[in-house]
């Protein structure tokens, strides 16, 4: 009955068993077998009492409802109790509900299902195998009353078959019971089938007369009769005698007994069926030591091939793990494997490794997609687009200034450091397509080297053209002398000496850490797995970024001083007013990059938004450089070629002299707007001081 039960796959049943010897314990047997077996669980257990008292099958019936996903019932009861059972289930209305599972105490048997049929359809039953003794049928059909004195229980038996009374006075007036005449004959005056335990009863006779010929072999040997060992049998020696008989039955098969006293287990498999206006105990299998089943026959209510379920719980999807219901291993809750997790077995979930991600139904994990900032992506396309255009703009000044080297605006822009600058500028341009470039170890490099590089170049020519323009004025207040280190050779090593510190902190940096390309799991790790990415990029982290470009930065805020300064020195003197412009404008480019930059550190698009932003704030920097100090001159030399001649000459002294003199009698001309003065004494100073501009400008830059 385990192995029908575990066939079907059922797994959430209940028993009912007859109170006594043979319904407790098969249902006994039953419950320990399916514990040994593992995997089947025990709804209800429900005992019928021997008397049971009026509304007591109502109950059980209440009872074996309550846990409506444990449809199969197995009962080892008798025959009254299986009938009244069977009531009960159609006063409830569960018709087709309960699908039974009946001991040999129910087998084929029509009565207990008398007038009910319907609510016995689909039951399964079992009987032992058997066969019909044609001998005994020729015995017992020639019994009569004459011949069979010896059975004291023959004649109720004859009364019962063939409904009569063997005493006149027994027969009462209208009771429809006549006075049996003796010539009544089995089979013929009434119906008969052998009983189909005849085999059996057969078989266990000749198994005691085996054992006690053996036992009289044994004990008596030669010896006619019971001799004195055999005068009071022992029992327990008796047993062992019979639990070691082997012979063949009267069926054919043999018999014989296991170490625990049973006979090996044949038994048929019956399914009451209803169909066409016919019901019937249909066979459709066999056991003997394992079973046979035939799946394809068998048929459920209503008609319907469908096996049907009795399991506490239904089966998990795929991705939702087991919670088992504390003491019903078969009873369980599924929970989803949600987030980064994934169904490792039955009862588990588990997290995916760092560099995976569960698959769509997360029964796996798969490797996390890698990307990386792509040429096409509009996140690229604006910087690149901005840094070709800065680059064909800075080429066309570089060849401008190339093709008119020698003329007077060229000459007084201080041709060295306007290269120099010029270079930065490009340099800052150039630095788009490194940050766009796939990450490797070469690219991560010149990233490391470049980035900075450019801007450093930038400012620091920018730093040394504004130091100079204020240690000249400065220098002015106190004597006629010229500043130190106002040459050009002085003014290009100055900066380059500003360039090489950050060339130092760039090696120091490669020494220590190595530049690598890495892959980053943690940047785009979004709540939602499927949109997880792992990053290609470079290992410079956002403290590093701001470590390489702080240096840059100094240099702008030290330039940026140095504008303030120089705020007050005339309009037309060289480039301190573009220069002042030039910082005040990259200033606040980069004060609205820090919180751009820093504020989408969370972002799901970061590496998108940080690059594209660092990108453009180099690129505009370089592009309001090369646009207020470059543009202008650029226009002039080109549309305005008749601006572009020497002015008279003048002595540097005859300059130098002139901006003390405008110091001395004007000291708050600085604090003025654009350095003006209202006296005359001042205004022909200035006058002094501006027609001499080019003459200072030629003879600083060659002369000293």
């Amino acid at each position: 009955m385990v192995d029908i039960v575990k066939a079907m796959r059922w797994n959430y049943v209940s028993t009912v068993a007859s109170e006594g010897n043979y319904g407790e314990s098969g249902v006994d047997a039953f419950i320990q077998k399916s514990r040994e077996d593992g995997g089947l669980c025990i709804s209800q257990s429900v005992k019928i009492p021997r008397e049971p008292r009026t509304g007591e099958f109502d109950k059980i019936i209440r009872r074996l409802s309550e846990n409506p996903n444990a449809r199969v019932v197995i009962i080892f009861a008798n025959e009254d109790d299986i009938r009244r059972l069977l009531l009960a289930a159609k006063k409830a209305n569960q018709t087709g509900h309960f699908i039974w599972v009946g001991s040999d105490s129910w087998g084929s048997k029509i009565s207990p299902i008398l007038n009910q049929e319907e609510m016995a359809e689909g039951a399964v039953t079992i009987l032992p195998k058997r066969q019909s003794i044609k001998g005994f049928d020729r015995y017992f059909i020639s019994r009569t009353l004459e011949n069979n004195r010896r059975n004291i229980w023959f004649a109720e038996f004859w009364e019962n078959n063939f409904q009569c009374k063997l005493s006149r006075h027994a027969v009462k007036k209208g009771s429809g019971i006549k006075k049996c005449t003796n010539h009544e004959r089995i089979g013929k005056d009434s119906s008969y089938e052998q009983e189909g335990k005849v085999q059996f009863v057969v078989d266990a006779v000749y198994a005691m007369a085996h054992a006690l010929h053996d036992m009289h072999k044994d004990l008596c040997p030669g010896k006619v009769g019971l001799c004195s060992k055999m005068d009071t049998i022992n029992g327990t020696l008796l047993l062992k005698y019979i639990r070691n008989v082997n012979f063949t039955g009267i069926a054919g098969t043999p018999v014989v007994f296991n170490v625990n006293g049973d006979a090996p287990g044949r038994y048929e498999i019956y399914q009451y069926q209803i169909g066409n206006n016919t019901a019937e105990y249909k066979i459709i299998g066999h056991w003997t030591d394992h079973l046979y089943l035939n799946i394809t026959e068998m048929q459920w209510p209503g008609g319907t091939q469908d096996v049907p379920s009795s399991i506490c719980s239904q089966p998990c999807r795929p991705g939702q793990r087991k919670k088992t219901v504390k003491g019903i291993p078969c009873c369980w809750h599924c929970e989803n494997c949600d987030g980064y997790q994934y169904q490792a077995d039955t009862y588990t979930c588990k997290m995916c490794r760092f560099d995976l991600r569960p698959n769509e139904n997360h029964t796996g994990c798969v490797p996390m997609p890698i990307v990386k900032l792509e040429w096409s992506s509009p996140w690229a396309v604006i910087p690149v687009l901005i840094a070709v255009l800065g680059i064909m703009a800075t080429l066309f000044v570089v060849a401008t200034f190339i093709r008119y080297n020698d003329t007077p605006i060229v000459k007084a822009s201080g041709r060295e450091l306007s290269y120099v600058l010029l270079t930065g500028i490009f340099l800052c341009y150039a630095t788009t397509f490194l940050m766009i470039s796939t990450p490797d170890v070469v690219i991560c490099s010149l990233r490391r080297i470049f980035l900075g590089l450019g801007m450093s170049i930038s400012y620091a020519a920018l730093l040394t053209k504004t130091n100079r323009i204020y240690r000249i004025f400065e220098q002015g207040k106190m004597s006629v002398s010229a500043p130190r280190f106002i040459s050009p050779a002085s003014q290009l090593v100055i900066t380059f000496s500003l360039i090489s510190v950050q060339l130092l902190g760039v090696c120091i940096w490669f020494g220590v850490d190595p530049s690598q390309a890495i892959i980053d799991y943690e940047d785009q790790r979004t709540t939602n797995p499927k949109k997880s990415r792992g990053v290609l990029k470079c290992d410079i982290s956002d403290l590093s970024l701001i470590c390489l470009l702080g240096y840059s930065m100094l240099l702008m805020v030290t330039c940026t001083v140095y504008a303030i300064k120089t705020r007050g020195v005339p309009e037309t003197f060289n480039e301190a007013k573009p220069i002042g412009f030039t910082m005040y404008t990259t200033c606040i480019v980069w004060l609205a990059f820090i919180p751009i930059f820093f504020g989408t550190s969370q972002s799901a698009e970061k590496m998108y938004i940080q690059t594209t932003t660092l990108t453009i704030s180099v690129s505009l920097s370089a592009s309001v450089s090369l646009g207020m100090l470059y543009m202008p001159k650029v226009y002039v030399v080109l549309f305005h070629p008749e601006q572009n001649v020497p002015k008279r000459k003048r002595s540097l002294k005859a300059v130098v002299t002139a901006a003390t003199m405008s110091n001395k009698f004007n000291p708050k001309g600085g604090l003025r707007p654009n350095g003006e003065a209202k006296s005359e004494l001042c205004e022909s100073l200035e006058t002094q001081v501006l027609a001499s501009k080019q003459t200072y400008i030629s003879y600083s830059n060659h002369a000293i």
